[in-house]
């Protein structure tokens, strides 16, 4: 496998083992299971011993379902487009050793032999417990968990920049363009625009490894938002590729003219 591949595969794993959602899923879906009792455990089983059998099995599908998703997630990022297509393969991908685990998990509990049958009918169970997994853990996903399995890898100037935090998730993206706003700094991203209540010159001490020039008091420029350079009555400015301009001041001119020229 690939370095990037498992890094970007170990990221997407933290993302969901750090989100509420998912274990709030995954609890529910536990206590469903625990108070019906289905394939007989209700009959077999009392309580507490069914608690944590189920408690036991679903921690084991659930775990490998997500690294088997996650995995294909990784590996596949750069051939299908769809998140959803990629979780679907890795769902079917899953669904052999979600079987063979919840097969080994109901022998220990319950005895027997296994047969070409038992393992066979583990092994669909397996592939419906793993869509289901992956059909509840995708209506759940958060924001944070999305971003993560997004088709774009984030780029590194991103997860430095610790003004991101500041934003809303919707709108965390490459910063482009900042400005000042009355008491507000102003932040435009590839995702959106957004107003946060801090000084300027504190949201510059943020923007970690963005590259750009913070070409006048008022504003800063990522060097991918520069359209070309102008001079407007006299006076330089820069044209950004949303069409607006953004003055220079003449102590930053040079740098300017040096850098996007």
């Amino acid at each position: 496998m690939e370095r990037p591949s498992l890094q970007s595969a170990l990221r997407e794993m933290q993302a969901f083992l750090r989100a509420p959602r998912f274990w709030a899923t995954f609890g529910a879906v536990v206590l469903i299971f625990w108070v019906t009792g289905p394939y007989g455990t209700a009959e077999r089983l009392a309580a507490i011993p069914r608690l944590g059998f189920w408690l036991m099995l679903h921690a084991a599908a659930w775990g490998i379902a997500v690294s088997v998703i996650v995995l294909v997630n990784a590996l596949l990022r750069g051939r299908i487009p769809s998140l959803a297509g990629r979780m679907g393969i890795g769902t079917v991908v899953a669904g052999i050793p979600v079987g063979l685990a919840t097969e080994a998990i109901s022998l220990a509990t319950f005895g027997g032999v296994p047969t070409l049958s038992s393992i066979t009918e583990s092994i669909a169970t397996g592939l419906l417990l793993s869509a289901l997994f992956c059909g509840l853990t995708y209506l759940t996903m958060s924001s944070r968990q999305a971003e993560a399995l997004s088709t774009t890898p984030i780029p590194q100037e991103r997860m430095e920049a610790p003004l991101l935090r500041r934003l809303r998730p919707e709108n965390r993206g490459p910063i482009l363009h900042m400005t000042v706003a009355d008491h507000y700094t102003e932040v435009t991203t590839t995702r959106g625009r957004e107003l946060i209540l801090l000084r300027f010159s504190d949201a510059i001490e943020e923007i970690g490894g963005t590259p750009g020039l913070q070409v006048h008091r008022s504003h800063f420029v990522a060097d991918a938002h520069v359209e070309r350079l102008l001079r407007a009555d006299g006076r330089p400015a820069v044209v950004l590729k949303d069409g607006s301009e953004v003055p220079v001041s003449r102590s930053r001119t040079e740098t300017v003219r040096t850098r996007w020229g």
